[in-house]
């Protein structure tokens, strides 16, 4: 595995995916059940909302080596009020931090994914793996 070079924002090839527990974590799950691959240096994190987490939460996850990080959220049927919105206005800061520094900004995805969206978290997953690979990172984690 590489390090990333924090001079040049070279990310390392891990991906982690923020996956809602309603929604996008049963999806993944189902992707298990179906035997689906999906690469090996993806790392699933079950949250209840991404929206709880802080911008500095994601920028301190690209700084610390993570390649590239995909918020899975049940999109407009987030069971909580507001959230799929609030994280979205989030995500425009984050992006905006993400310039001033000299990231990508596709290192960092919000999608709506369902309890059986199967083929649509394995798009989301073989994306990232392809936008790292572009940035220069090793696929193994």
């Amino acid at each position: 595995m590489s390090t990333p070079d924090s001079h040049s924002g070279v990310p390392q090839g891990k991906i982690l995916v923020l996956a809602t527990e309603s929604c996008a974590y049963p999806g993944a799950d189902s992707v298990g059940q179906a035997h689906s691959s999906y690469p090996a240096n993806v790392h699933i994190l079950r949250v209840k909302a991404p929206v709880l987490f802080p911008e500095r939460f994601y920028l301190d996850c690209l700084e610390k080596g993570i390649g590239g990080i995909i918020i899975m959220s049940c999109g407009e049927e987030c069971p909580y009020e507001g959230a799929y919105k609030a994280m979205a206005r989030r995500l425009d800061r984050i992006y905006e931090r993400m310039k001033e520094r000299g990231l990508d900004i596709r290192r960092v995805r919000l999608t709506a994914i369902c309890t059986v969206c199967n083929r649509a978290f394995l798009n989301e997953v073989n994306q990232m793996e392809q936008v790292l690979q572009e940035l220069g990172a090793t696929a193994a984690a």
